[in-house]
């Protein structure tokens, strides 16, 4: 029987990779003519975000690992060991979308399309967390259906630091994962979670030693590991060590070395126990728990693109030219500056944009 094809277009792809790598048993051992895609963005030096051309061909590259009859799983990933993604690509939305609503409304569809690509993908996802998971990356990657994550990667939102709002998904997913109180610090104050942090409250699946010391893998030095209390009687597994130990972590952090096949290992294994399992059942109960995100994404994805799209005239206008053109110590505006403004009833305009932003500052000393 000739069978059809339902990809909408044919692509090569040139901002993203993607492969088909051979499916491996419990044995250790490839299983002929099955398979995992493996889409991996390809940005290194801007910290896999995603550009406008690579989120068209994410969604395409999505459709067409679905339509892929030898596919058993979907690995989404990145070049590199820095960050799966860190979200849009700030300078695009500096210097293009910022102050142009109407050009951003249209990338914001397409974002939603991406996010939407991922939830109706009719193989099971894995989201190989490389490095930091941030914004937009956070978003795409609470998409997925499993997480398996470099312990050394961070995990969070810049949003409301940087112009915007986590509301390409976090703030319809995140709730999901730890409940009210903790996604609404996450969400509101952009503090980041070590690995060990988002695997204790339930963000990712599972966490692999990437770092090296003398050909061994160790923990993350950088963060508490030891299942110990502070002096209030607080949890503080996962969080960043600090004063002289952090000292001696970083120093630790330079004498090793990078190693992610610990993180391939676990991968492999995760979709090794999918390839174990009968097709169907498995998508329908993919099918039945994406429902809880998709319950919300669709109610919410519409009226929050087209926010966004005017946000891009105000706070997000200022927020990405700051992050893009101000100097590297300080890529912020002035906080407290602009909320005394608009305490007396300043209104948003050129002005008012220069008067808060770092980079106008450096070039008026």
């Amino acid at each position: 029987m000739e069978l059809k094809n339902h990809n909408l277009v044919e692509t090569n792809f040139k901002e993203i990779i993607f492969e088909k790598r051979p499916c491996i048993n419990y044995d250790g051992k490839e299983v002929s003519n099955l398979y995992n895609a493996w889409i991996i963005i390809n940005n290194p030096k801007q910290y896999n975000s995603y550009t406008t051309a690579a989120v068209k061909e994410i969604i395409l590259a999505f459709g067409q690992a679905s339509n892929d009859r030898s596919v058993v799983a979907v690995v989404f990933t990145s070049v590199g060991d820095k960050a799966f993604c860190t979200g849009g690509n700030t300078k695009e939305y500096a210097e293009y979308y910022a102050g142009n609503p109407q050009e951003y409304s249209q990338y914001m569809r397409l974002f939603n399309d991406m996010v939407s690509a991922i939830l109706k993908c009719e193989k099971p996802v894995i989201c190989r967390v490389n490095g930091m998971r941030i914004g937009g990356g956070q978003e795409i990657g609470m998409a997925c259906d499993f997480s398996i994550a470099s312990d050394m990667a961070r995990f969070g939102q810049a949003g409301p630091k940087h112009g915007s709002a986590a509301i390409g998904g976090a703030t319809d997913f995140l709730p999901l994962y730890v409940g009210i109180e903790r996604a609404m610090a996450s969400l509101t104050l952009c503090d980041p979670w070590s690995a060990h942090q988002a695997y204790y409250f339930g963000v990712i699946t599972d966490i692999a030693p990437v770092l090296k010391v003398n050909g061994k893998f160790i923990a993350n030095p950088l963060v508490v590991t030891d299942k110990i209390v502070d002096e209030f009687g607080r949890f503080v597994f996962g969080t960043s060590k600090t004063g002289e130990d952090l000292k001696k972590a970083k120093e630790l952090v330079a004498s090793g070395e990078t190693d992610l096949s610990m993180l391939d290992e676990m991968t492999n294994k995760l979709i090794g126990k999918i390839l174990n399992t009968f097709p169907n059942c498995m998508n329908k109960s993919i099918s039945e728990v994406r429902k809880f995100k998709l319950e919300h994404w669709d109610k919410n994805k519409e009226a929050s693109r087209e926010w966004l799209a005017l946000n891009m005239m105000t706070e997000a206008k200022a927020g990405f030219r700051a992050f893009n053109e101000g100097p590297k110590e300080n890529r912020e505006v002035d906080f407290i500056k602009l909320r005394q403004l608009l305490a007396e009833g300043h209104e948003w305009n050129d002005e008012l944009h220069k008067t808060i932003s770092p980079q106008f500052q450096k070039a008026s000393v």
